[in-house]
Parts: structure tokens; sequence; C-alpha cells
């Protein structure tokens, strides 16, 4: 295979068309959406539909509204989430957005409407209080109405939609929210009254096992064929950057593992390459340091204890060990760990890394380990193996 046939079926885009999986939309991109078309109605009177938007890599899909409202004091529109060919339990789900228009000074303000969650313990990437709308779709949100303003003339500013200065309040609401969070991990993490706006993307990669992991194979065999002897192992598109970022590596050096690390580990352990990095969250590839293969929420948790004793293995007096024991998620329990100079998570990459080896049993394949956050900064790395 010559390298420019590896070009163009490897990587995590040709991964993604391997399986055939139609993907879908995000909650973040939803809401998004319905917030374009809302603010858009309150400036001008008419709710573009289709209401397009423009996501984070780039892409620019358009969203038919299920349904919209407006008032003297705000605009309403809703837009159903389509997940694609991923078993989402929010696939379905109507996603609203109301905006209000709000006093000079206030800029943008986030609520929570029915349905949506509100975060009531630490250790999320939200402080407590806060309605559970993540930081990427907040961002986009903001982008958006700042867009808005600049076509239509509402806010401050120079008009490029950057610098423009909007003072809405936006209310996100999910209907039957609060009842769909029962079956997901929301209640466990203190995130109350309902789900979470979610997404770093904007699109939901669909995941069906098989198909998956036939994916990630034939990732190895391009990348293997093209002649690379370091490949990585990644959880979505932030570790990506990462490990481009250290290693320099091309597209068709990646593979999108998703949650399948144990995937990854046999298949190279029967077609090794010389290197591989694993690259991904730190509360995910603490799942790996506790020997789970499979890290989806749905089918392996956080092992508080674990992490309580790696931290000691670091220094970690008794008081600490016992809050990182009883804390929230990973992230808390490394936040906790920063502050007290423990690193725990260099102690998680070296315990992922050396279950890694007992996966590979003596393959001829060096394994390194990247752990980061939820803004892409490496929190944790182990050496070469």
């Amino acid at each position: 295979m010559s390298s420019g046939e590896a070009e163009a079926k490897g990587g995590r885009g040709a991964q993604l068309k391997h399986t055939g999986l139609r993907p879908g939309w995000t909650t973040g991109a939803c809401a998004t959406a319905a917030t374009t078309a809302a603010y858009t109605a309150l400036l001008t009177g008419d709710f573009p539909d289709p209401v397009t938007i423009t996501l984070p890599r780039g892409q620019t899909p358009a969203f038919a509204l299920a349904t919209e409202e407006l008032t003297g004091s705000y605009a309403m529109a809703g837009i159903v989430k389509d997940a694609g060919d991923d078993p989402d339990v929010t696939h379905g789900a109507l996603v609203r957005a109301t905006v209000r228009l709000l006093p000079a000074g206030s800029g943008v303000v986030f609520r929570a409407g029915p349905g949506v969650g509100t975060v009531t313990r630490p250790g999320l990437p939200l402080p407590v209080g806060e309605p559970a709308v993540n930081p990427v779709p907040r961002q986009l949100m903001r982008e958006h109405v700042g867009r808005v303003a600049a076509l239509h003339g509402g806010g401050d500013g120079n008009g490029n939609g950057v610098d423009v200065d909007v003072d809405v309040e936006i209310t996100v609401s999910i209907d039957h929210g609060e009842e769909i969070a029962r079956s997901t991990w929301n209640p466990r993490l203190g995130i109350l009254g309902g789900l979470s706006v979610l997404g770093t993307t904007g699109i939901v990669v669909p995941y069906s096992c098989s198909a998956w992991i036939d994916s990630i194979r034939r990732g190895v065999d391009v990348a293997r064929a093209a002649g690379h002897t370091h490949v990585a192992g990644c959880t979505g598109s932030t570790s990506e950057k990462t490990v481009v970022a250290a290693y320099g590596l091309p597209e068709e050096a990646l593979l999108d593992m998703g949650d399948f690390a144990g995937a990854v580990l046999k298949y190279v352990r029967r077609h090794p390459v010389e290197r591989l990095t694993i690259c991904g969250g730190f509360a995910k590839l603490s799942k790996l340091a506790a020997g789970h293969l499979d890290l989806h929420s749905a089918r392996s948790q956080v092992d508080k204890g674990l992490l309580a004793e790696l931290a000691r293995r670091g220094g970690a007096s008794e008081t600490l060990a016992a809050e990182v024991a009883d804390a929230n998620t990973g992230l808390a329990a490394l936040q906790l760990c920063a502050a007290a100079g423990v690193p725990l998570g260099d102690l998680v990459a070296v315990a992922a890394r050396d279950e890694a080896l007992a996966v590979l049993r003596g393959a001829p394949v060096a394994v390194d380990v990247i752990c980061i956050d939820r803004a892409g900064r490496v929190v944790g790395r182990s050496g070469v193996a």
C-alpha cells in the first residue's frame, strides 16, 4: 500500500466511515442551534429554519426547528436531538433554548430550565450552583449570539462577531430531561434536576462494539502497511491533538480507540508495532490503571480506592488519601492531589502503562501513557517501557 493510499484510508475519519455508522449531534450543538434561532428571532422577528451553526472543527450543520415561540420579552426555539446510530439516551429529546435581553453589562448568563441539571458537588468542570451546561457548549453559544448580534445590530462592539458585547439570558431546557437523567451518572455526580448539556466537537461519534473494534483493527493494519512504527490509541479528538503536538504523528498513525482500550492492546499484541502511546482523559485512564479494558461509563467506574492507594504511594497523608477516596469525581481527586503536590496524574499514567504491558504479554511493543484534563492539558505522563 502506498503512503497516499494509507492517507486516504487511515485516521479517525476513515475509522468512522469504515463502521458504516451514522454520526449525530450533541446536546451542546442542539442547544447552540436553538439559541441561535431564538436570538435571531428576538432581534429580527423571524426564526431561521433551518438554522445553521459552525462547530469547533468547522462543520456547518443545519437544524430544523421543532418548536418556536416569540413574545415581546423572549424568544424560544426547540430542536429534536438526532444522535445518529449511537445508543444515546438523549436521542429524540427536545432541546429548547429561551433567550431574553438583559441590561447592558450583564453579559451572557446561562440558566437551567426544566430537564437540565444543576451542579451541587465539586469536582466537575463547572462551579457548584451553575447549570450543567458544559464549557464548550457555553463557548459555542456565546460565539453564535455574538455573530447574530453583529449581523442584526444587537450588542456593542466592532461588528465582526468576535468582540461584540451581548447581554442575554440563555435558558436551556430538555423535555423529560429529569426522567432521562435517572439512567445516567448525573445523580451520583451531584448534578440534580436533569441532564447535562455536553459536547466538545458538537458531533456524537456512534459506537457499535463490533463495528468500532473492527475499525480499530483496520486502523492498525493501515498504519503498519504505511510503515509507521509509532501509533497512538486516543479516546477522542482532544487526546489526538495532544499526541500530535507531542510526537508529530500523522493522521494514519492515530487510532480512535474510544472506550475500547482492550481492543487496541489485544490487536497490537498479535500485530506488533514498535511503540504505542495511549492518550486520554485522566478519569478514563484511571479505569485502565485499575485493569478495565472497556472504559465506557456504563461498563466501568473510576475506582477512588485505587486513586487513594496511588496517592499514598506518591506521598499523600492518610487524611489526603481519605479525601481522595471520598472525592466526587476523578477530576476532584486529581485537584486535591495537585494542591498537595502529589503527582497523581503521573502515578495513574504509570499504572495504566503497566496494565497495558500486562495485556500485551511480552509482545515487542514499547508503551507510554499520557493523561489529560478536559481542556487538553497534560496532567500525567509515564515513561516509555
